[in-house]
């Protein structure tokens, strides 16, 4: 046999299998039949809203049935199992059975209509379609549909969430034909998407990223570009201190005597306003590029003129080279002095 003729087979086996249970389950409630193939044979699960009725008094109505199952479908070793319906307005299957019933027993197929819908969309459900189709009020047949909430005619949605039940209602003018659709209360449309927000990030996370890491060469690059900015600033007040020691030096060497001690003096007030100027040169780094430089000799340069600011400490010392000429002078006159009496004694 073919595969496709084999499919074909087995589905309608399912079907014939369906209905002849229906039909034996009625007065129970037949809410459905699942049919599973498995290693230990052939699981069917029967779901109906009285299941003692279909098990009987210890097991007997569920024994029958799966004898006469064996016999007449030909299955590979069937197992029955019963389980209850919880909601039964949600079973599409059921509620299709019950608005049957009660076009049989006189309802108008409206109020009928309404009723059933109103009691599926009260118990939890999306949505719930009803087709009624047929001689209705008259000889001409005809369909009224009752519609509440969503329900999905195809595609994945239809498969997943929406239960079908079908019942057949016998009147004197015919038979009617009633469809129910229920969507689950459970279901998640198409349509319906959930936007949830981004997880906040600490605040610390995006700084330190921004941040790029310091390195060596970069911080030597920015000691070295300071100072060059102040060069003008630094090389001016360097220059002169090597022209001044050199000046001062030979002063020094010259022997002490009574007149040149105001000279000495004066190199000496020369020399203390130097060291303190030096300190305020020293305060900034000085340039590179004077360090490379070697210092020419002062004989070769041409003397430059000293500075005003210069000449201001000098004149400002003066009192103390006059002072300094005073003393000298008086020492001089009491060791002329001290001979003469030495001499009269």
């Amino acid at each position: 046999m073919a595969s496709e003729r084999k499919i074909v087979a087995v589905n309608l086996k399912r079907v014939l299998l369906k209905e002849y249970v229906m039909r034996e389950t009625a007065r129970a409630g037949f809410g459905g039949l699942d049919i599973q193939r498995t290693p230990m044979g052939t699981r069917i699960t029967l779901f109906a809203e009285r299941p003692g009725i279909v098990i009987g008094r210890r097991g007997a109505s569920i024994k029958a049935l799966t004898a006469n199952i064996d016999r007449n479908f030909e299955l590979d070793n069937p197992q029955i199992e019963v389980e209850e319906v919880r909601n039964p307005a949600l079973n599409a299957q059921i509620m299709a059975e019950k608005l049957a019933s009660a076009l049989e027993r006189g309802w108008h197929f409206r109020r009928a209509g309404h009723s059933t819908l109103r009691r599926i969309m009260a118990s939890g459900a999306r949505g719930a379609l009803i087709r009624l189709s047929g001689k209705l009020t008259s000889q001409r047949h005809r369909t009224e549909k009752f519609k509440a909430g969503h329900i999905k005619y195809n595609g994945e949605p239809k498969n997943l969430w929406v239960d079908q039940g079908f019942a057949t209602s016998h009147l004197k003018r015919g038979s009617l034909g009633v469809t129910v659709w229920i969507t689950d209360p459970n279901a998640k449309l198409p349509d319906e998407i959930d936007v949830v927000a981004p997880a906040e990030a600490p605040a610390e996370a995006p700084a330190a990223e921004m941040v790029p890491p310091t390195e060596d060469p970069t911080e030597t690059a920015t000691d070295v570009q300071e100072p060059a900015a102040d060069e003008p600033t630094d090389v001016e007040p360097e220059a002169p201190e090597p022209k001044v020691e050199a000046e001062a030096s030979p002063a020094a060497e010259e022997p002490p005597g009574p007149e040149p001690v105001a000279e000495s003096t004066g190199a000496a007030s020369e020399d203390v306003t130097v060291e303190d100027a030096s300190p305020k040169a020293e305060e900034k780094p000085a340039s590179p590029k004077a360090e490379e430089k070697p210092a020419t000799p002062p004989e070769s340069k041409p003397k430059p003129a000293p500075k005003k600011p210069a000449r201001k400490k000098a004149s400002a010392k003066k009192p103390t080279k006059e002072k300094a000429s005073k003393k000298t002078s008086a020492g001089k006159k009491g060791a002329a002095a001290a001979p003469k009496g030495k001499e009269a004694k």
